[in-house]
């Protein structure tokens, strides 16, 4: 597996997480197989598949968890140039056709989260604001089109 660079925050978000699914979702797992015993024959039971399948799907993501935390660059800011567009900045842009201010964090695929303005690296919008600095415009095909935006402001 390749190394993935990880923001600090997004490590700790992912460490949180896999102590969850180990430590609390696992109980919570074993209780509803154990309840669902007791009904008697589990040969054709519902409620035990349900939660025997449930058990396997959160132990392939505890697996999956640490494969990738394990495999994890946590990215050091001092070690990046603070005036490109690199993982972990965010950039303030405006869009030269809307006028629109727009705000996007740049992060691993693994932390993009839209609707908290994270953008991977290596989605189209990402990957072409990727390397490009203050007051330079950057143009981007993606399905709809081709945009146009220019970047106001890097920052960490």
């Amino acid at each position: 597996m390749n190394k993935m660079h990880l923001t600090p925050e997004g490590y700790e978000k992912f460490k949180k997480q896999l102590e969850y699914l180990k430590k609390v979702r696992r109980r919570e797992l074993s209780r509803e197989i154990g309840k669902a015993r007791e009904q008697g024959d589990i040969s054709e039971n519902a409620e035990y598949d349900a939660a025997k399948e449930a058990q396997g799907l959160n132990e392939k993501h505890i697996f999956e968890l640490e494969q990738k935390l394990a495999n994890a660059q946590i990215l050091d800011d001092s070690d990046i140039p603070k005036d490109q567009a690199l993982v972990g900045a965010t950039v303030t842009l405006k869009d030269l056709d809307t006028k629109e201010d727009l705000k996007y964090t740049l992060v691993a695929e693994l932390e993009a989260n839209f609707a908290q303005k994270k953008i991977s690296t290596t989605s189209p919008v990402g990957r072409a604001l990727l390397g490009h600095k203050v007051g330079e415009i950057v143009e981007i095909n993606v399905p709809a089109g081709i945009l146009k935006y220019k970047i106001l402001k890097i920052s960490r």
